[in-house]
């Protein structure tokens, strides 16, 4: 398998306009006027999800995510994040990704988060039902709610 740092190295060559730090946890920062796109890192590691994950940060990147206005364009955005990191690890998957397999089961995993945290989100506290959310972003109960 590819030595992570050497990929890490290869990613800041090829990614000028996005600033890549090490940090607590993996997360995204998009630019502002002043500052660039910002991809923060895990301490290094050596493990095939480090380099999953550092690719599906780079996908929001690329993808200029912003913010959401409801919850169910979280997981819109958190998918084509993913859709892009595939497309990067492929341009490298004859190189320096050669030994790694794109796993499929992780990325689905990491979806699951925010279904999940979507349907518990969606799920009306007094009754169960799924609720549905409006563009100002609250939740409404098509049975706990009267609508006249």
């Amino acid at each position: 398998m590819a030595n992570n740092k050497d990929f890490i190295e290869q990613l800041i060559h090829d990614y000028p306009d996005i600033k890549f730090v090490y940090a607590s946890r993996f997360k995204y920062r998009p630019s502002k006027k002043t500052t660039p796109a910002t991809i923060y890192l895990e301490p290094l590691n050596q493990s095939p999800e480090y380099i999953f994950q550092t690719l599906h940060e780079l996908g929001h990147a690329l993808r200029q995510h912003k913010t959401y206005t409801i919850d169910v364009e979280r997981l819109k955005i958190e998918r084509e994040a993913w859709d892009t990191a595939y497309k990067i690890f492929t341009q490298y998957s004859n190189t320096l990704l050669k030994d790694l397999s794109w796993d499929e089961y992780f990325v689905e995993n990491s979806l699951d988060t925010y279904r999940d945290w979507l349907h518990t989100r969606s799920k009306c506290k007094k009754c169960g039902l799924t609720r549905y959310q409006t563009s100002d972003g609250l939740y409404h109960c098509p049975h706990c709610e009267n609508f006249t």
